[in-house]
C-alpha cells in the first residue's frame, strides 16, 4: 500500500496509540474525580495539556481541547459572532478556507451577520491589500488558513493580523492551523492571533481530538452547556484517551521536527523531477509553500476516474480536501484554473512514513492511468 493522502488524514503514530490504551485501561479515572485516580487523571491531563500548548505556541491556560479541527473553528466563530450578536457586524474570511470555515460563515449570514468571502491572487495567496479594501467599522471578525490544506499555499498572517488590528483594534483574529501544525512555526502572539484551530489525526493522533488556542484575556463564550471542564468553555468530561495520544504526537513530531521536515521536502522535490521526466503532460496547479501538500493535473483524465486506477495498484491520493467529498474545488477555481485544470487535479499529500517508492508507485501508476483514460 502507498498512501499519499496525509493531509486527509495520517496513519496513528504506535506510541500514540499505547498512549490512548493506558488512559483507557490503566489511567481510566475521571479527571473531575476527587478520588486518587480522579487525581492521577486529571495530572495526566494538564501534563498532556502543557504538551500540545507547547505546539501552539500557547500558554496551557490557553489551550482547550476539542473533538477536532472542525469544533475548534465553528467554536472560535460562533463563539465571537455571539460576542457581537446585538450589532451583527461585519465578518471577513478568504474564499479558499475549509469547508469548517466557509460553512460556518454562510449560516452566520444566514443569521444576519454580514460576510465578505476574501479572493486569493493567482498564486492562492490573500494579499494584505485585498484584506485593507475588505475591512470596515463594524468589522468584528477575521478567520484565515495557515496553510491551505489542498494547494500548500502559507497565508502572510502575520501582516494580515497587524493590519486587522491597526484599523480595527477590538475585531477578533481566528486562524486555521491545521494544516501548519508541525509544517510550520506556530507564533500565535507574534500574529495578533485570538483564535487558532488545530487538529491531532493530522500529525498522527486518533481521530475525535483537537484544540483550541484562545489568547489570554479574550472572553469566549461556550456553544455548549454542563459541568465546567475546560473552565467551562467546552464542557463535558474529557476524552482523556484521545488527548494522551495528541500529546504523545505532539512529543514525537518536536523531537524529529527538523529530520521529518526535511525528508518530506526531499520527497517533495523528488515527485517533481520525476513528474517532470516520466509525466511531460502533468501540470503543477501551484507553487506549494509547504513540501507535504503538492497538487498536479493530469488533463484529459477526470481526477475521480484516475483515483480509481490508482486505487487498484494500492496508491491511495485524493482530488482535493477529504470534506468536500468529489465536489469540484473550490479552491483551484479561486486561483483562476480553468474546469479541465480542476477537473483532473490530484492532491498527494506527505507524511514522514512516505518514502520514495511511494513516489514511484504514484508515477507507475499514473503512467498506466493516462494510457487507458487519456487522450
Amino acid at each position: 500500500m502507498h498512501y499519499l493522502d496525509n493531509a486527509a488524514t495520517t496513519r496513528v503514530l504506535p506510541e500514540a496509540a499505547e498512549a490512548a490504551v493506558r488512559a483507557m485501561c490503566e489511567e481510566f479515572g475521571n479527571p473531575s474525580s476527587r478520588h486518587k485516580m480522579g487525581i492521577e487523571a486529571e495530572r495526566l491531563l494538564e501534563n498532556s495539556r502543557k504538551t500540545v500548548a507547547g505546539a501552539l505556541g500557547a500558554l496551557p491556560e490557553e489551550t482547550f481541547f476539542t473533538s477536532c479541527g472542525t469544533e475548534s473553528t465553528n467554536m472560535a466563530l460562533r463563539g465571537a459572532a455571539y460576542l457581537n450578536r446585538h450589532k451583527k457586524g461585519h465578518i471577513i474570511v478568504t474564499a479558499i478556507e475549509h469547508a469548517a470555515t466557509l460553512n460556518t460563515a454562510k449560516q452566520l449570514e444566514a443569521e444576519g451577520f454580514r460576510v465578505t468571502y476574501l479572493a486569493p491572487d493567482e498564486t492562492g495567496h490573500i494579499l494584505p491589500a485585498a484584506l485593507e479594501n475588505a475591512l470596515t467599522e463594524d468589522t468584528v471578525l477575521l478567520s484565515c488558513q495557515l496553510v491551505n490544506n489542498e494547494i500548500g499555499t502559507v497565508q502572510p498572517v502575520d501582516e494580515l493580523g497587524a493590519l486587522l488590528k491597526r484599523r480595527c483594534p477590538k475585531a477578533l483574529f481566528h486562524i486555521d492551523a491545521v494544516q501548519g501544525l508541525f509544517r510550520v512555526p506556530l507564533t500565535p502572539k507574534k500574529w495578533n492571533c485570538d483564535f487558532m484551530s488545530v487538529s491531532g489525526h493530522k500529525i498522527g493522533a486518533p481521530k475525535g481530538i483537537g484544540a483550541l488556542y484562545v489568547k489570554k484575556g479574550v472572553r469566549l463564550p461556550p456553544l455548549m452547556y454542563g459541568g465546567g471542564q475546560e473552565k467551562g468553555l467546552r464542557p463535558g468530561t474529557e476524552p482523556l484517551p484521545g488527548i494522551a495520544a495528541f500529546a504523545k504526537a505532539c512529543a514525537l513530531r518536536a523531537a524529529r521536527l527538523d529530520e521529518d521536515l526535511a525528508h518530506v521536502a526531499d520527497l517533495a522535490a523528488y515527485l517533481k523531477e520525476q513528474a517532470a521526466e516520466k509525466l511531460p503532460y502533468a501540470v503543477f496547479n501551484s507553487v506549494s509553500d509547504v513540501p507535504h501538500v503538492q497538487n498536479f493535473s493530469i488533463p484529459g483524465c477526470k481526477s475521480e476516474v484516475m483515483l480509481r486506477v490508482l486505487e487498484s495498484d494500492g496508491v491511495f491520493v485524493s482530488s482535493g480536501s477529504a470534506c468536500s467529498k468529489g465536489k469540484q474545488s473550490g479552491v483551484l477555481s479561486a486561483i483562476g484554473l480553468p474546469r479541465e485544470r480542476t477537473d483532473s487535479a490530484l492532491r498527494v499529500s506527505f507524511a514522514p512514513f512516505n518514502t520514495k517508492a511511494d513516489v514511484d508507485a504514484l508515477i507507475g501508476a499514473i503512467k498506466k492511468g493516462k494510457k487507458l483514460l487519456g487522450r
